[in-house]
C-alpha cells in the first residue's frame, strides 16, 4: 500500500479517520501495522499527507491525520478507447489512475464485442474501485473522469470534435504513414482502438473529426501496451 486513500465518509472529525474492512487487511498486511506507525494518506479529491494509527482492534483502526500537499499534476491527455475486454478493462483502469490521465472515454466500435458492455466491471462503484487502486498505487488522490459511450457515430460526430477542438489529437493506427511524434506541447486528446484495430470506415469517421492517425512502429502491440507506449512517446 503506497498510499492509506480515504473518503470523507471515513472522517471520524478533523484530525481523525476510521479504517475497516479491506482497507484494514492490507494496512495490516504491507504497512506491519503497529500503535504510533505513520504511513502516507490522502483524502479522495483532496490533499496528502501522513495519518499516524491511535487505535486498533479486530475490527477497525483510527488514524490521526495531517493533510498538507497538492497530489501530483494530471497528464495533459484524454484518452478515447475502444472498450476492451472485461479482464484487461480492470487493469487499464489502474494505469489510466497510476499515469494520471484526467479523462477516459470508453467507446465502441465495430471490433468490440456488444457483450463486453454487459460486464460488471463498467458498474460505477466497480470502475470507481479499479481508478482507487491505481490512485493508491501511484500517490495521487484524484480520480478521473471516466464516460462510457456505447454507440460509435453519435461519440465521434457529436462528442469529439468538440473534445478535439484546439488539441492535438491523435490515433493509433497500424498502417498509417506518420509516426507517432515525441514530447507534444500543451494538451491531446489519444484514441486507441480495440484488438484488431479500428475499421477504414472508423479511421475516416475519427479524422473527419479532427484526429490524426499515427503508427506506433512496426510491432502491432496490445492495447495496454500501445496505451503505454503513447503516453511515453508524447509525455
Amino acid at each position: 500500500m503506497n498510499l492509506l486513500l480515504f473518503s470523507a465518509a471515513q472522517r471520524i472529525d478533523e484530525q481523525r479517520i476510521r479504517v475497516t474492512g479491506e482497507q484494514l487487511a492490507q494496512l495490516r498486511a504491507v504497512s506491519g501495522i503497529a500503535i504510533g506507525r505513520e504511513v502516507r494518506a490522502g483524502e479522495v479529491g483532496g490533499l496528502l499527507g501522513t495519518a499516524v494509527l491511535e487505535t486498533l482492534d479486530e475490527n477497525e483502526a483510527t488514524l490521526a491525520v495531517t493533510l498538507e500537499r497538492q497530489p501530483p499534476r494530471k497528464l495533459p491527455a484524454s484518452l478515447v478507447l475502444a472498450l476492451p475486454r472485461p479482464k484487461m478493462l480492470r487493469r487499464i483502469l489502474r494505469s489510466v489512475a497510476e499515469f494520471g490521465i484526467s479523462e477516459l472515454h470508453l467507446v465502441h466500435s465495430y471490433r468490440v464485442e456488444k457483450s463486453y458492455w454487459q460486464t460488471p466491471v463498467l458498474a460505477e462503484q466497480m470502475v470507481r474501485r479499479y481508478l482507487l487502486a491505481g490512485l493508491a498505487q501511484s500517490v495521487d488522490t484524484v480520480l478521473p473522469a471516466v464516460q462510457q459511450h456505447r454507440r460509435f457515430k453519435p461519440f465521434v460526430e457529436d462528442v469529439l470534435p468538440d473534445l478535439a477542438s484546439d488539441r492535438i489529437a491523435l490515433v493509433a493506427h497500424p498502417d498509417a504513414h506518420r509516426p507517432c511524434p515525441r514530447d507534444i506541447p500543451g494538451q491531446a486528446v489519444l484514441v486507441v482502438g480495440p484488438e484488431g484495430g479500428f475499421t477504414d470506415y472508423e479511421i475516416g469517421k475519427l479524422t473527419a473529426a479532427g484526429c490524426e492517425a499515427v503508427n506506433l512502429g512496426p510491432r502491432i502491440l496490445r492495447v495496454e501496451n500501445a496505451v503505454s507506449r503513447l503516453l511515453g512517446k508524447l509525455f
